[in-house]
């Protein structure tokens, strides 16, 4: 029989109580227990960053983080921060200037995004690859996505 641990924890706004595995990561809870498939399995060891979701407020990567590592915290994901409207701008930026392609990386790529829009720095194109360093997308060159990022914030503090 497998040792199982009990979490609580608020999920997108929600209490969830479960029965997890010690060993399980928080990316897969939430995929396999939740069926919140936004946060994608990629590399699995915290480099590509399509596994990001927001854990009290910062983005972390979910396959470095082990679902009992939650337990108590208030965890977002991709889903959560799309039905809230928060990156609304966001959303309708990376499909004005086609930043997406195959979508594997774009809801890591938009959580980073959201962190720094909220942030409220004043970053140049430079700065905002900077930022998003830690996503890796194989499709588009991240050109798309710099622009939409830049649109987004020209929008929000007029400068960049």
């Amino acid at each position: 029989m497998v040792e199982t641990v009990s979490i609580r924890l608020t999920v997108n706004g929600a209490e969830v109580s479960k029965e997890v595995e010690p060993r399980q990561h928080l990316t897969d809870f939430l995929r396999n227990e939740l069926g919140l498939t936004g946060s994608h399995i990629g590399c699995e060891h915290g480099v590509c960053g399509a596994c990001s979701v927001r854990v009290d407020g910062r983005v972390v990567r979910g396959c470095l983080m082990l679902a009992t590592q939650a337990d108590g915290a208030a965890v977002e994901t991709i889903e959560g921060i799309v039905e809230s409207s928060e990156a609304a701008d966001l959303a309708e930026a990376f499909i004005g200037r086609n930043a997406l392609q195959c979508g594997f990386c774009t809801p890591g790529m938009m959580l980073t995004a959201a962190e720094l829009l909220a942030e409220g720095k004043p970053l140049d194109r430079a700065g905002i690859r900077q930022e998003l360093s830690g996503n890796i997308c194989r499709c588009t060159g991240y050109q798309a996505i710099v622009d939409a990022v830049e649109s987004v914030l020209v929008k929000k503090t007029g400068e960049v």
